[in-house]
């Protein structure tokens, strides 16, 4: 049962911006590409035009997802307080979900910065409808550097499977 008075809630899942390829160092140390340090502000500058605002970051430590973070951050008119989590790095989409279930009461807009295909999974398994043509695209891909926002009423441990609306969906060479 939803907790009284919990009002909407909305999560906003991004994926960390195009990185250096696996090869060229250890996987946690992986730097942004150049495309990635391009594409990550473009995130920053939709999520600001949006109206979508959050007041928490949830960040996975790795080198990428916080350089993704902190290219979005000077974007944003009122940045929210920023978290890395080790447990966000190398995670499953339940790992994801107990770390959205875990947030204050008194956060109503999250940010997660994390990692494929652990995000994709998780937008996928939360998503119940929304608008088709954006519901589509969700199911289909997860772009780098791509943002879905998920709104669903309720309390941070009220969320589960097909408990969210997608709201809004961006990804890099999407028109405003």
């Amino acid at each position: 049962m939803p907790q009284r008075g919990a009002g909407e809630r909305r999560i906003v899942l991004v994926r960390h911006a195009e990185a250096v390829p696996k090869h060229v160092t250890e996987d946690f140390d992986r730097a942004l590409s150049d495309r990635g340090s391009h594409d990550a502000p473009l995130a920053g500058d939709w999520l600001e035009r949006s109206g979508f605002a959050v007041d928490l970051a949830l960040c996975s430590p790795a080198r990428r997802t916080r350089q993704t973070w902190q290219l979005m951050l000077p974007r944003l008119s009122q940045p929210p307080p920023t978290v890395y989590q080790d447990r966000l790095y190398e995670a499953e989409a339940h790992d994801l979900l107990s770390a959205v279930r875990g947030v204050a009461a008194e956060v109503t807009g999250l940010v997660l910065v994390v990692h494929n295909p652990a995000v994709h999974d998780l937008a996928k398994n939360l998503c119940d409808g929304g608008p088709e043509p954006l519901v589509g695209r969700l199911r289909t891909a997860f772009p780098k550097s791509a943002v879905a926002v998920l709104t669903f009423d309720g309390g941070w441990g009220d969320v589960g499977p097909r408990a969210a609306r997608l709201a809004a969906f961006w990804a890099p060479g999407d028109a405003d």
